[in-house]
């Protein structure tokens, strides 16, 4: 998976970066066919704000802001909830195709029935 940090307003510092990279390979560690992931980060006024946009196969694209006082607090935040974002899309495509055939609903119904 490949990690991008970028600044909007500001210059992103070492720990920043570091903090960024662990945090988004660690909660994104489950989702191995990640793509690729980019941490935008800026500072506006008093606000902190991170922005995390993920991009997977199948057209799967999830992008998360978060907003806090503390820079570390708004990544991990952004970072949760993309992860949240990717395991709700997942379990959607999961349970689409694991629909009984009709066949086997009627099947079963008219054995109940008869």
């Amino acid at each position: 998976m490949q990690i991008t940090v970028t600044g909007r307003h500001m210059e992103v510092t070492e720990s920043l970066r570091d903090f960024a990279l662990e945090r988004v390979e660690h909660e994104l560690a489950d989702f191995p066919r990640i793509l690729n992931a980019h941490v935008i980060l800026a500072v506006e006024k008093h606000r902190q704000i991170a922005e995390v946009v993920v991009q997977g196969p199948h057209h799967l694209r999830v992008e998360a802001k978060d907003e806090a006082t503390d820079m570390y607090a708004a990544i991990t935040g952004a970072v949760e909830k993309t992860a949240r974002q990717i395991e709700r899309q997942t379990e959607k495509w999961q349970n689409h195709k694991g629909k009984e055939p009709l066949s086997h609903v009627e099947a079963r119904t008219g054995a109940i029935e008869g």
